[in-house]
């Protein structure tokens, strides 16, 4: 049995006033990606320089116009990044590069160094404020941890003479979520008033969930609060910079932004520390689903996931929200079933809008594409099967039709497992197009009555069991005449034609017809399919009338 009272409940805080579950997210926060540091010392081989390089690139193309590239007083490598990023004048004008560092003299001055020659940067300093670190790991009291910030505020400030670009301070009290929230307050306070502002200047105030302690309501709850009592709220950015610990990154980032917050610090497909940063890929397009305008151009999935996966050596998992390859399949038969006819009824009501069951986002619109949707195995119905045939091959089976073939599929899938689509269409033409025995069809011509409607008169000629015949009768209309010219020379057989559908292949002067025929052997009352195809839709009739027979008497 787990021992659950080894573990304490996080207190909550009492808050009766908070406003932000009655509030709607409607547009996009500022976007600070962190995967070149937060998310590279995760990592258990780093990123080298050119990597570096790579995702620097990469992030810039998705649209970020903050990010932090680093420790460069922390590491070699991350000062020599981000000097050649300087040399070769790879930052735009419009992008602010954020620098990390602790609140040590020494740190902030080679910090200092690396920045020179950038015209846009963030300063980001931080000191750890939670009750349990100044107890187990500082033995320092409030004011004293609070004076680590505002020390190392001042050595930032003193040193600005020494940087000619816009600098804006970002501060973090690290564990924040295990911060009294009139501890936190007063630190940044402190912060704010060491600062000092000049005209129009604005700061940062960085509010971590450096460890997901508890639900994200109350996260919201803290974010709201901290809101409310920042002082010279206007002059502040509230920044967020949640990690997962309990799975919840996502939901605690949402929350916090209904709470105030106008900023998230995250990394693409959440890589960072323990179980991770915050995904803003994922809350990205969260909010596009929604129609609101992420501000990241994210439409090539497939290249943030390669780049990703070179660059920091991690695979992303299979189901991963909106980036994993199966998060567009559907293996079961019903879920098949109602994305097939959902994006059949959304092509009919043609509105604008996407809408299909299962599928909150149209995969296309983030590079994707529909051959992934519906994938086959032994847990997969008709559905399943026809889609893959119509959406892949053209071919638009008619419901009465599914079963018959979605039970030949299931059969082959319970003995293989997936099933792919080359390996459907190729049993699909075994099955019906490909078949000559005992049937076979040579040629015929069919001429209309000039005196009588629908009358048509048929010369056939066929093979069956090896033998060739000619055969000649009329019949209403080319079916009835061609089945009355098999049943006048093959007198053991009986059949009667159920239903027929027929439908253009493809579009343009070299389309070709697929016709569909149902067949009914009057003796033993077995129903089956037969499907023709040619450029002619009067041959495709035929051919499917011998698919039938041959289904039937093969």
């Amino acid at each position: 049995m787990l021992n659950y009272r080894k573990y304490k409940r996080v207190p909550v805080i009492d808050y009766p006033e908070r406003e932000w579950p009655d509030k709607e997210i409607t547009s996009a926060p500022i976007w600070c990606s962190v995967d070149l540091r937060d998310g590279n010392q995760a990592l258990v081989e780093p990123m080298n320089v050119e990597e570096k390089m790579e995702m620097f690139r990469l992030l810039l193309k998705l649209g970020f116009k903050e990010i932090e590239i680093g420790f460069p007083a922390a590491s070699q490598i991350e000062y020599d990044f981000l000097r050649r990023l300087v040399e070769e004048d790879m930052i735009p004008d419009d992008v602010t590069v954020q620098v990390l560092s602790q609140c040590r003299e020494h740190l902030i001055d080679r910090t200092f160094e690396a920045i020179q020659g950038i015209p846009n940067v963030i300063f980001h300093i931080y000191n750890s404020t939670s009750t349990l670190q100044r107890e187990a790991v500082f033995h320092m009291d409030r004011e004293a941890i609070k004076q680590i910030a505002i020390d190392g505020t001042r050595m930032v400030k003193e040193r600005l003479s020494r940087y000619d670009g816009n600098l804006t301070l970002e501060y973090s009290p690290e564990s924040f979520t295990g911060t009294e929230l009139d501890f936190a307050l007063d630190v940044c306070t402190a912060v704010q008033d060491e600062w000092g502002y000049a005209a129009g200047d604005k700061i940062i105030m960085n509010l971590p969930s450096t460890v997901e302690m508890t639900t994200p309501n109350v996260y919201a709850d803290q974010i709201e609060w901290m809101s409310r009592h920042f002082k010279d709220r206007e002059r502040v950015i509230l920044s967020v910079h949640p990690h997962n610990d309990r799975g919840c990154g996502v939901a605690a980032t949402e929350l916090a932004l209904l709470a105030g917050a106008d900023r998230v610090e995250g990394t693409l497909l959440g890589n960072g520390e323990r179980t991770g940063n915050v995904d803003i890929v994922n809350i990205a397009l969260n909010m596009f689903t929604q129609g609101i305008n992420p501000k990241l151009n994210l439409s090539d999935m497939g290249e943030i996931i390669e780049t990703f996966e070179r660059c920091c050596k991690m695979k992303v998992d299979p189901r991963h929200p909106y980036a994993g390859k199966l998060v567009f399949t559907a293996f079961s038969g019903s879920h098949q079933d109602a994305i097939n006819k959902g994006i059949k009824s959304m092509e009919a009501k043609d509105d604008g809008y996407w809408e299909v069951p299962y599928l909150p986002i149209d995969p296309t619109d983030i590079g994707r594409k529909y051959e992934g949707i519906v994938r086959i195995n032994s847990q997969s119905g008709k559905g399943g099967v026809a889609f893959v045939l119509e959406s892949m091959y053209g071919y638009r089976l008619p419901k009465e039709m599914q079963r018959e073939f979605a039970d030949v599929i299931q059969k082959l899938s319970e003995e293989r497992g997936e099933i792919a689509p080359s390996v459907i269409m190729d049993h699909f033409r075994e099955e019906y197009l490909d078949l000559k025995s005992p049937f076979e069809f040579v040629k015929a011509k069919i001429t209309e009555s000039e005196d009588q409607e629908d009358l048509v008169d048929a010369v056939l000629r066929f093979r069956y069991r090896d033998e060739e015949y000619l055969a000649e009768a009329d019949g209403n209309g080319p079916i009835d005449a061609v089945k009355r010219a098999v049943v006048s020379q093959i007198k053991d057989i009986d059949v009667t034609i159920q239903n027929y559908w027929e439908h253009a292949l493809s579009e343009g002067s070299h389309a070709k017809a697929v016709a569909y025929i149902e067949m009914k052997d009057n003796r033993s009352g077995k129903l089956t399919y037969g499907v023709g195809l040619s450029s002619n839709i009067t041959r495709a009739t035929i051919r499917a009338v011998f698919s039938a027979l041959n289904r039937l008497f093969g």
